[in-house]
């Protein structure tokens, strides 16, 4: 299932698990209800989550109350999911846990922490069918928390036996997994070197300043999550003992700077508002207190359904 953005995944018959559960949105719930009723004949019995972000996570309270469903998430991901996660039907999953599907179908659960602390895959062994969340994307690399966890993830992953086709978070299926992982190690070693050339070129740097020099044809509005996996290089070639990291002073910016930088945040909202606009009426999620407000905000390292269909041109 796959309405746009995150993709859902089900797996069984008659009572189905679902991989994640999609963002806050109608479409999702329809096709979780609805869709699979009148196509698949089938109902969801269990739901397994990646990891806490919103767009994949946020109709687990939905499940419970809807279908009665058992939500399955790492101890890590509870503190994380706050009121999305409903107050019973809860199970811990652990590291290296199988889920019995039925009809000899059999997951397991895999930590890959990196892209976020709580992060989990799952692997059909038999079918050699990985399902990663966004810890692999189908279309570009992700975003990192914890490039030294992240690296160790991969790895990981990469030695799983008979891996025949990831299924990713956001983006088409991997029916080339073993070179794909390769590409997305290789990728990361590649930035590494990029920044520790910033760096030998002299002078002390900001992360931000790294961005600019390694990053030359990246979309403006990417430079954030740029920075971020700057920075999560940088942090992993410090616990290394290779690099020193100083706490920098806040720049005092001239008041044309201000200016300007006021004027390019009024215009990125603006270009956030235009492109809404079609949908609005769509797209609203619900506060904690269950009042619906528009989605107008520019996605962050939380809201990876739509940064990834930003980001697909542009690996990071």
């Amino acid at each position: 299932m796959h309405p746009v953005f995150t993709t859902v995944y089900l797996v069984g018959r008659g009572q189905v698990l679902t991989i994640d559960s999609g963002e806050d949105l109608d479409r999702y719930r329809w096709m979780l209800k609805g869709y699979l009723a009148a196509t698949e004949k089938a109902e969801i019995a269990v739901s397994a989550l990646t990891h806490h972000h919103a767009d994949h996570s946020a109709n687990l309270r939905w499940l419970r109350d809807e279908f009665g469903a058992e939500i399955e998430v790492s101890p890590a991901a509870a503190p994380l999911l706050g009121e999305r996660l409903p107050p019973a039907g809860v199970r811990f999953i652990q590291d290296g846990q199988e889920i019995d599907v039925g009809g000899g179908v059999r997951l397991r659960a895999l930590y890959t922490p990196g892209h976020s602390a709580d992060s989990v895959s799952y692997y059909i062994e038999d079918e050699g069918v990985l399902l990663t969340g966004d810890t692999v994307l189908g279309s570009t690399t992700t975003t990192v928390s914890d490039l030294a966890d992240y690296l160790a993830s991969l790895e990981r992953l990469r030695a799983l036996p008979n891996l025949r086709v990831i299924c990713p978070g956001h983006g088409p299926v991997i029916a080339d997994p073993g070179a794909y992982l390769d590409g997305y190690l290789r990728h990361r070693a590649e930035r590494e070197q990029q920044i520790l050339g910033a760096l030998a070129a002299g002078g002390e740097l900001t992360s931000w300043q790294i961005m600019e020099r390694i990053y030359t044809d990246i979309d403006p509005r990417l430079r954030r999550a740029a920075d971020g996996n700057v920075r999560s290089h940088l942090a992993k070639l410090e616990k290394e003992g290779r690099l020193k990291v100083y706490e920098g002073k806040r720049r005092q910016r001239a008041a044309g700077e201000i200016a300007k930088a006021e004027s390019e945040e009024h215009e990125r909202l603006d270009v956030i508002r235009r492109a809404a606009a079609p949908s609005s009426s769509r797209r609203t999620r619900r506060s904690p207190s269950g009042k619906s407000s528009p989605a107008t905000t520019w996605p962050n390292r939380g809201a990876d359904g739509q940064a990834a269909a930003i980001a697909s041109e542009q690996p990071v």
